[in-house]
């Protein structure tokens, strides 16, 4: 099964970067975690907090990441982030980050994670569930 990719294209802030204006490295899982956030909403047509709220989910924590930096991305640079999912199982999934700059691979990002939705034994707690049906079908290619 394959599934779809979303690109997004954004400016790297000065506020994202090292005194010397290099993208300090934390700030690259978040814009991964933001650009899955707009996969999700690109596939399923809604924000985050309509999609949480339809399919009763309490969100889709990270469980394992990693990322290999190519090449530095510096303020003021225009990337784009290709953003996939590249395996789903009842519960998890696995998405693959390319940020590019300039055409060039600059940083690869992986992350592991999880759909989740209130432990109904306390709902102060969040228990994996399956991912449904519906938004495992909108995220697949045709």
């Amino acid at each position: 099964m394959t599934f779809l990719t979303n690109t997004t294209t954004r400016r790297i802030e000065w506020g994202e970067c090292d005194p010397a204006g290099i993208v300090f490295y934390p700030r690259f899982f978040a814009m991964f975690d933001n650009a899955t956030t707009l996969l999700f909403s690109a596939a399923l047509g809604m924000t985050k907090y309509q999609f949480l709220a339809k399919y009763d989910c309490a969100g889709y924590p990270m469980v394992d990441t990693r990322a290999r930096f190519l090449i530095p991305a510096r303020f003021g640079d225009d990337v784009t982030i290709e953003t996939s999912i590249t395996e789903i199982k009842r519960s998890s999934f696995q998405v693959l980050h390319h940020l590019k700059k300039d055409g060039a691979l600059a940083v690869e990002g992986f992350e592991t994670r999880v759909w989740t939705g209130r432990d109904p034994a306390d709902p102060a707690k969040i228990k994996s569930q399956p991912i449904p049906p519906d938004v495992i079908a909108r995220l697949s290619k045709p």
